[in-house]
């Protein structure tokens, strides 16, 4: 699907809403009665692979402990905000029972969990196992491109828009940096910003997708624009990533999957020249992320890879009782 502008996403959001608000008229029985069938989709993929990411987003160990405040699914209600989390989290767990108890906590995470909990975002670190990835905001964050541009045609520029606020330190270090450089085009793209002299209107993916380096920042958590940038023609330019989603932002490698420059950005222009003189390795970035892509795009394979997730969840927090009911 072509993805061309900021319009078309608001009308896929839209159907979105829609889509997920008539699930809900649907009794979770039916979903629970399926949850066998599901599970037992296994079978037609390679186990060693679904495993290896079930484990990946979720590394609690048995007799994970979970305080006894924390309530049971019967609890989790669509309310005014996180909308779209409700609708993610409750599209997994509406296929187990409501007795079972699990803590949510919605938002852009940017702090380990204290206790087993499902998150959108996490910290990339080695003490992370309480923070549970489930596939979460996904409306947002998991959009891909087909780019009809050739690489060769685009610009040789680094193409940047995207909030600019205090509570992203890491994009106000490299406007004040690169805002006038010739080697950039950047853009804020919110007004409520005192950096209002960084202001550019907001551009579709498609005009996007005229240039051969697309800027993917961090913001609060991880860069929602990396993974349509990573399914296109272009390549993404970034520091290493620090946080991490189901896109498993931890398993990029550098300068294989994406064009990493340094903390303090130092390395950019230089990082800009070497690649426009070497399209054949941008050529081969640009495979590399484009088959690092095509594993979130089986949604049957998406949805078991969640079901297990939370049912190890279920599992390692000892309620395997209500888990075979």
């Amino acid at each position: 699907m072509i993805i061309r502008g900021i319009k078309i996403h608001e009308n896929i959001k839209q159907f979105y809403y829609a889509k997920n608000a008539l699930k809900l008229i649907i009794p979770n029985f039916f979903y629970r009665k399926a949850l066998h069938r599901r599970l037992d989709a296994i079978k037609n993929y390679d186990a060693t692979y679904v495993n290896e990411r079930v484990n990946y987003y979720n590394k609690l160990k048995p007799n994970s402990d979970l305080p006894k405040h924390v309530g049971s699914l019967q609890n989790l209600k669509r309310g005014k905000k996180h909308t779209t989390y409700f609708f993610d989290s409750n599209s997994i767990t509406r296929y187990f029972n409501d007795n079972l108890r699990v803590n949510f906590e919605f938002g852009d995470v940017i702090k380990i969990s204290k206790i087993p909990t499902i998150v959108k975002s996490r910290p990339i670190a080695k003490d992370n196992e309480n923070s549970v990835l489930l596939k979460l905001n996904k409306v947002r964050h998991f959009i891909f491109t087909k780019d009809t541009n050739a690489f060769e045609s685009k610009k040789d520029i680094l193409i940047g828009r995207g909030g600019v606020s205090d509570k992203k330190p890491k994009r106000i270090a490299f406007f004040k940096r690169y805002f006038n450089h010739p080697f950039c085009d950047l853009g804020q793209t919110n007004k409520n910003s005192k950096y209002h002299f960084w202001y550019k209107q907001k551009i579709s993916i498609e005009k996007h997708l005229k240039y051969k380096f697309i800027l993917c920042l961090e913001g609060i958590d991880v860069s929602s624009n990396l993974k349509w940038v990573m399914s296109s023609n272009s390549i993404a330019v970034m520091t290493r990533p620090t946080f991490e989603t189901w896109f498993m932002e931890g398993k990029l490698i550098p300068n294989v999957h994406y064009l990493e420059i340094k903390n303090d950005y130092s390395d950019l222009e230089e990082c800009l020249k070497y690649y426009i003189n070497h399209p054949d390795e941008c050529l081969k970035i640009i495979e590399n992320a484009k088959a690092y892509v095509e594993q979130f795009k089986d949604k049957r394979r998406e949805r078991l890879i969640s079901l297990l997730v939370m049912k190890k969840y279920f599992s390692v927090t000892n309620q395997n009782t209500f888990l075979e009911n």
